[in-house]
């Protein structure tokens, strides 16, 4: 039975999405990206081509109308059988029901299977980094009877193959040396780009970056002028014509430049919604989710007990679970003033629901021959994890105003708008922070009262932590940090106006700091943490005294040593070499005057 056709998609008519994707955790995080936008169902997501084909027989029986766009990757996105089989999915879906959009969402970067997909019937393309609300749009013109193609500003010249087209022998010789040269470039290019991205740097290493960034731009833009041949060139006008003039992306940086979609200014709104702002950090969240999470920091996180994909799965869920408290928050209708009354309870509430879904709240274990609800056993420490952890998570008031009431941020003294880009970033590395932090106080109370646990350790546990030595290790290691940490390391940050927060990088998860103004926090410090700060401001107070005297100190003890000591040392050494040598010499006038005798 066909799909009937398409409604243009607005507020009042959803796009309904089929999402056909083998990874679970993409699925879910895309599930979340797509939340934030209420023209867009997913009326059900599968990891199959077998069962995609399944739900559309079953949906079109029941209501024929209930899907009109399938999202989908082609395969795993790797393989080439798995590509192929993704295209033959195509050509069925085609055949099956013509008029039901199909759209890939996808990693490949091939140009050659690009264009087979087109001619397998899928109507639109982006690659799997394209923002959220750039995706929105390119679905809903799909959806709408157009065609959205974008391909991959990394694409390799490579896979770029020209069909039924010879090119002379120099020209063939150029575009060997601009491919081989580009490849060079572009590998470079994303080290370099990867090392950018990874917050820490010192000032002058980041210039270095940047300036071997920019030189590597130019030198790929010239590579492409002078060895591009003009008989290529005209070859490309002919094949760009025979493929409906596919758009043009920047193959140097990778950067992806929409099809025909609107261009906003970056202090501008990108749409005109409340939750615009949110919906672009957590999809930038989504995408760095897909980053390797190891803790690249030498602070333990009570999250490295878990395995990658456990631990991926508790963030994507985390971040999941906010978008439904931040939506819970905008229905409420409260002001921005109240804030302060509302975080910390909504925070609170986040926690207990994140623990009841990540590990099923009826759950039970087996302790000392009873069985045991996880939830309930871990919810009595609700008071432990808000005092230690949930309430010490930095600027999160300042968070949930940006994404609820897109309330300027201040960063180094100086209000910047929302839009800005210095804004979404500081807000970014906020939001990771969190999401990373409210993790950890689900594992915490896991670690303090099951850490021992055969089926908690089979079922979530990280297999090079999860015998009883190395868990205790692990467990000794929390605790020197929640020792340092109250009693050195935050009231140091206090004194400094900082904080320390932990972001997704490229190479895991990595820490840096952010200031803000603490005086009230410093004004309440007692005990330890307020020695811990005088010491401190004792030691800015006598250090450059301390360091005159010391130098003045010096200098005279090696005038001394020099002057004094060394001449003196000096004299006497002398005296005694030539007493040496006098007694070593024979006395030439005593023996004369015994001879005359």
């Amino acid at each position: 039975m066909n799909v009937p056709s398409q409604e243009v998609p607005t507020g009042n008519h959803p796009l309904k999405l089929l999402l056909i994707d083998q990874d679970p955790i993409f699925r879910l995080g895309l599930q979340v990206a797509l939340a934030e936008y209420p023209q867009i169902q997913i009326i059900a997501t599968v990891e199959s081509d077998t069962a995609a084909l399944q739900v559309l027989t079953e949906l079109s029986q029941a209501d024929p109308t209930q899907i009109n766009v399938v999202v989908m990757e082609l395969g795993n996105g790797r393989s080439r059988s798995s590509q192929e089989l993704g295209l033959l999915l195509c050509k069925q879906l085609k055949a099956q029901y013509p008029n039901l959009a199909l759209f890939l969402f996808s990693a490949i970067q091939n140009m050659g299977c690009l264009l087979a997909a087109k001619k397998s019937g899928v109507d639109g393309y982006c690659p799997k980094d394209t923002p959220i609300p750039d995706l929105v749009i390119a679905m809903e013109r799909v959806v709408n009877g157009d065609r959205h193609w974008m391909e991959e500003g990394s694409i390799s010249e490579e896979s770029v193959v020209i069909p039924n087209l010879e090119l002379p022998a120099f020209a063939r010789l150029q575009r060997n040396l601009r491919v081989s040269a580009m490849g060079y470039i572009n590998s470079t290019l994303t080290d370099i780009t990867e090392k950018l991205q990874v917050p820490g740097h010192p000032l002058l290493q980041k210039a270095i970056l940047a300036g071997r960034q920019r030189e590597l731009i130019a030198a790929g833009k010239l590579v492409k002028l002078l060895f591009t041949s003009s008989e290529e060139k005209k070859q490309q006008q002919i094949s760009s014509l025979d493929y409906e003039q596919l758009p043009t992306t920047s193959s140097v940086v990778g950067e992806i430049i929409p099809s025909e979609l609107p261009r906003t200014s970056p202090t501008a709104p990108a749409l005109l919604n409340p939750k615009a702002i949110q919906s672009e950090l957590f999809a930038s969240v989504v995408n760095k989710l897909q980053f390797s999470l190891q803790n690249i920091t030498d602070i333990p996180l009570e999250i490295d007990i878990l395995r990658e994909d456990k631990k991926r799965e508790l963030l994507y869920l985390t971040l999941q679970k906010l978008a439904d408290t931040l939506d819970s928050l905008r229905d409420s209708h409260f002001n921005v003033e109240q804030l302060s009354e509302v975080v910390p309870v909504s925070l609170m509430d986040l926690w207990e629901i994140v623990i009841k879904d990540f590990f099923g709240k009826f759950t039970r274990v087996n302790i000392d021959g009873s069985n045991v609800e996880i939830v309930k056993f871990i919810l009595q420490d609700a008071d432990i994890i808000q005092n230690e952890i949930i309430s010490k998570i930095p600027l999160t008031i300042e968070l949930f105003s940006y994404l609820i009431f897109q309330e300027e941020l201040t960063i180094d003294n100086s209000l910047y708008p929302p839009y800005s880009s210095e804004a979404k970033e500081r807000g970014s590395m906020l939001l990771e922070n969190l999401l990373i932090q409210v993790g950890n106080s689900v594992i915490q109370p896991l670690l303090n009262r099951l850490a021992d646990i055969n089926d908690i350790k089979k079922k979530y546990y990280n297999q090079q932590l999860a015998t009883t030595r190395e868990i205790e290790r692990f467990r000794n290691e929390l605790s020197w940090k929640y020792r340092l940490r109250n009693y050195i390391q935050e009231p140091q940050e206090i004194f400094e106006s900082r904080y320390q927060i932990f972001v997704f990088a490229p190479r895991g998860i990595a820490n840096t700091s952010t200031y803000s103004h603490r005086s009230n926090e410093l004004a309440q410090l007692v005990g330890i943490p307020l020695c811990v700060t005088l010491a401190l401001e004792f030691r800015d107070a006598i250090a450059p005294r301390l360091q005159s005297l010391v130098s003045f100190l010096g200098s005279g003890v090696v005038f001394v040593l020099t002057q004094v000591v060394g001449r003196a040392i000096g004299l006497i050494g002398r005296g005694v070499l030539q007493a040496i040598g006098n007694a070593s010499l024979p006395d030439k006038s005593w023996r004369r005057k015994e001879r005359d005798e």
